[in-house]
């Protein structure tokens, strides 16, 4: 059993690079001519939203909790991020060391405030924590809007352009790996069993506050990475990015995906992301489309277009070649 797990996280990360060398062949080979650079961009954007996205799945569609305050953790990683790499810049670091440095302290920012929030509200559960995530999302906002460090309300530009489509893929499949990963462990299950029974849960004595605010400062950590990739990508960041619309279309995009499903995730964020540039003649009604996509979605496929479906390359490979096995991974 030991030896099929591990052949089939090789077959995946065999298939990572086989995405990743596809890539490198369009993109260094010109193939989408003028257009190139462009869709370059768009694919890091799609890299960043679906750590975003994903990360947000570990609390909706994992814990079964409703956060609607992630651009909060969002602001805190990409701010963060922001100002350490400005502080190390011409410091004779590589670029990718400083990207890196610059990412983790985004990330551990945006888990310690998510270890401060989650203690005092994972202890409510449905519409009033989500109410209280709104409220916290709002609180960041407006804090970021008055910090001189900040930019104080205006735009706070000068960021260094780090965010690397290459560099950016790598950290993006590293991230939703170890996602991956800790839904599948011991940690993961325990979080899929409160979501399914709450008090029988905590009656068979698991310390159920313990693992919702760890699920949610793993979820917070990961959010500020992605934070911390649009900040270096961006270049220039203003509070009222980080609002409650830009929560509600990391939400919509769980939503559409499948909760409870990281393989919707990506496929969700990363379509949902390009529509705007697909769709860049009619960019004013972008919300318009994501709410009829979000109806059909709700009438067609209550629980996402994937549900709790997760891709295995090693199931499809089994069936191809009508080999026997379970292959989970």
């Amino acid at each position: 059993m030991e030896k099929q797990i591990k052949r089939s996280y090789l077959l995946n990360v065999l298939g990572v690079l086989f995405v990743f060398l596809l890539f490198v062949l369009l993109f260094e080979n010109r193939v989408f001519g003028a257009s190139t650079q462009y869709i370059k961009g768009i694919c890091t954007t799609a890299c960043y939203t679906i750590i975003m996205v994903a990360s947000l799945n570990l609390v909706v569609g994992f814990m079964g909790e409703f956060s609607l305050g992630h651009a909060g953790f969002v602001s805190v990683g990409a701010y963060t991020s922001a100002i350490v790499s400005s502080a190390l810049a011409g410091k004779g670091l590589p670029d990718f060391f400083l990207f890196l440095v610059a990412l983790l302290a985004g990330g551990a920012a945006a888990g310690v405030t998510g270890i401060l929030v989650g203690i005092p509200a994972l202890r409510l559960r449905g519409d009033y924590l989500a109410i209280v995530t709104v409220a916290f999302a709002e609180i960041i906002r407006v804090c970021f809007c008055n910090f001189a460090i900040t930019g104080g309300g205006k735009t706070m530009s000068g960021i260094l352009k780090l965010s690397d489509f290459y560099w950016c893929y790598w950290i993006m499949a590293g991230c939703v790996a170890i996602m991956y990963m800790y839904v599948r462990s011991r940690f993961g299950r325990t979080v899929k069993a409160i979501r399914e029974d709450y008090i029988a849960a905590a009656a068979s004595g698991i310390n159920v506050t313990y693992y919702k605010v760890m699920t949610f400062t793993v979820a917070a950590f990961f959010a500020g990475v992605g934070g911390g990739i649009y900040a270096h990508y961006m270049t220039a960041m203003i509070p009222t990015n980080f609002n409650f619309m830009y929560s509600a279309e990391l939400l919509s995009e769980v939503i559409i995906g499948g909760t409870g499903s990281l393989t919707g995730s990506i496929i969700g964020a990363a379509f949902l992301s390009s529509l705007p540039e697909m769709t860049r003649q009619f960019s004013q009604y972008r919300m318009l489309v994501y709410s009829i996509i979000l109806v059909l979605v709700m009438i067609f496929k209550p629980g996402g277009i994937f549900g709790t479906w997760e891709f295995s390359l090693t199931r499809i490979i089994k069936r191809l070649f009508g080999t026997k096995g379970n292959g989970g991974v």
